[in-house]
């Protein structure tokens, strides 16, 4: 694969792979899911995949490895897709459409039509930042963020799109609301919303 993969040292247990762009991530994290490594945890990012080795194992050989794992297609697979319903609501739907150039009806339609696949998750457990790969999503941000963004807000930012797992303060513009907890801790994993799901929105009433 890869050879524009570089892989970095990260403290004594650890490898960074840096790629060049997020699809490279999506490709890369997907093929590393399903290969035979002696790893206790993959944490993707937006050009990076931090790869953390069991403790026996050597590191130069774990980097070895790695080198022969070659990327893999991923995104919406038949019987694996999340669906997350949504109902688009979202206060800053019509601002985010004129900023996209289109209408809200067709931005709605877009966001639904979307393959969405979760690239990595952060900012709060349980949110995931989605990205696309049909349309153009380069959304600007909220010029003044909210101090309170309600939970299951789905928002939209630069390349991705995301729901909100609490409140919390965001800069996302809001384009909906999701029917359904992204984040229970009560559930077995807890997060609905982890790398590498592939996620298609369902417009609510």
């Amino acid at each position: 694969m890869g050879e524009a993969m570089r892989i970095l040292p990260s403290g004594s247990r650890g490898l960074l792979l840096e790629l060049d762009t997020l699809e490279d991530v999506l490709r890369q994290y997907a093929a590393l899911l399903d290969a035979d490594l002696p790893v206790l945890d993959l944490v993707p990012a937006g050009r990076t995949i931090l790869v953390v080795a069991d403790r026996e194992t050597n590191l130069e050989d774990l980097r070895s490895q790695l080198r022969q794992v070659p990327p893999a297609e991923h995104g919406q697979q038949e019987g694996s897709t999340v669906e997350v319903p949504v109902r688009y609501d979202g206060e800053d739907l019509a601002e985010a459409a004129e900023l996209l150039g289109c209408s809200p009806e067709e931005l709605v339609q877009r966001h639904q039509e979307e393959d969405w696949t979760v690239a990595f998750c952060g900012f709060a457990p349980g949110f995931g930042y989605l990205a696309g790969s049909k349309f153009a999503w380069d959304t600007p941000r909220r010029s003044s963020p909210r101090t309170k963004v309600p939970a299951g807000a789905v928002a939209i930012a630069g390349e991705f799109t995301g729901v909100y797992p609490r409140e919390s303060p965001g800069g996302w513009q809001l384009i909906g609301t999701a029917v359904v907890d992204v984040f229970d801790i009560d559930r077995d994993p807890p997060a609905l919303l982890v790398p590498g799901t592939a996620v298609r929105f369902v417009g609510q009433p």
